[in-house]
């Protein structure tokens, strides 16, 4: 097996210098830089990854906790960061959970070295949130935050819920159904008490029987579908705590042979990429800015890992209407 030892003699260079152009080629002048690089692909020469996390202290790992990838959000977010922390160094190991599974979830994730933590899975009560201080890794959440209100990066979920409802309400709609997710999580939380905000401040009656905090699975979802169709006055409009429940929503009205928006208008909430598919152009709400909380949080992270900064981050990012195809005005 070629060491860098032979790369070393055959460019006519230390082994210092293989090494600062493996781990700081910034720091080596372009010559050398360019012969050494040369004499390594010659070789075929392959850095023993683990030998030099042990000199450098650092592994050059990161560990994702995502969601499952039935939900658009994970797709996306969960590509923004690979991609930036591929481009950055870093090798992503991930994990796909659900709520119901965290424990094991955290222990697998942690079994191994790692630079910096990054998760999707926190609940606003969860015990991990001290060990992970405790640890002294690094680590940050995303869309979701612990009630500590430390390390994350969100979109301000209380207004996504309240512009949800006024969206809906202004468009002459006053029988409204709320389809969400547990509310063991700040997403779903906020949002869901932004929505009931926005029903009270515009007078608009709620009414239990139209209220649905699933678990977000499609059989919990589809359940609640089914229960609001049945009613006698069927709701004319469903505000969703995501936009993976919107298009769940969605699927089970068109096997309903219900049409949306003319029968029944669905928002969703996150604004993900499949939401502005033209066979799809769901309302939602999202980031002003568009921006994906994914590449948002491992930016964040890498910096402290980089900088070797347990700053405290707090991001929450403004949100507005995305008006789509999902949405009508009531039909008087």
């Amino acid at each position: 097996m070629v060491s860098s030892k032979d790369v070393a003699k055959r460019a006519g260079v230390s082994q210092t210098t293989v090494s600062r152009v493996l781990n700081t080629p910034e720091l080596v002048k372009k010559p050398t830089l360019d012969k050494v690089m040369k004499v390594i692909n010659e070789l075929n020469y392959i850095p023993n990854a683990h030998a030099r996390s042990l000199v450098q202290n650092k592994t050059n790992t990161i560990a994702l906790l995502s969601g499952p990838l039935d939900n658009p959000f994970f797709v996306d977010t969960t590509s923004a960061i690979i991609n930036y922390a591929n481009e950055m160094g870093y090798r992503v190991n991930v994990q796909y959970v659900n709520d119901q599974k965290l424990i094991e979830a955290y222990a697998a994730a942690f079994e191994n070295r790692v630079d910096g933590i990054i998760l999707s899975c926190i609940l606003i009560d969860d015990p991990i949130f001290d060990k992970l201080k405790q640890m002294d890794i690094p680590f940050i959440t995303y869309n979701r935050k612990h009630k500590n209100n430390e390390n994350f990066v969100e979109i301000d979920n209380f207004e996504a819920g309240y512009l949800s409802a006024k969206h809906i309400i202004e468009l002459g709609h006053k029988t409204i159904a709320w389809v969400g997710g547990p509310l063991t999580v700040s997403t779903f939380n906020n949002r869901y008490f932004g929505f009931l905000q926005a029903m009270k401040d515009y007078k608009v009656p709620v009414s239990e029987q139209y209220i649905f905090n699933t678990d977000t699975s499609k059989q919990d979802i589809t359940r609640a579908f089914q229960r609001l169709m049945k009613l006698e006055h069927r709701p004319t409009a469903i505000c969703t705590g995501a936009d993976s429940l919107a298009l769940n929503l969605i699927d089970d009205a068109i096997r309903e042979n219900i049409i949306v928006p003319d029968d029944l208008s669905i928002i969703g909430i996150d604004n993900v990429d499949l939401s502005q598919h033209g066979l799809i152009q769901l309302t939602t709400v999202g980031s002003i800015l568009e921006q994906n909380l994914g590449h948002l949080a491992i930016r964040e992270l890498i910096n402290m890992i980089e900088n070797k900064k347990n700053s405290c981050i707090k991001i929450t990012e403004s949100v507005k209407v995305f008006n789509r195809r999902t949405t009508g005005k009531m039909n008087m």
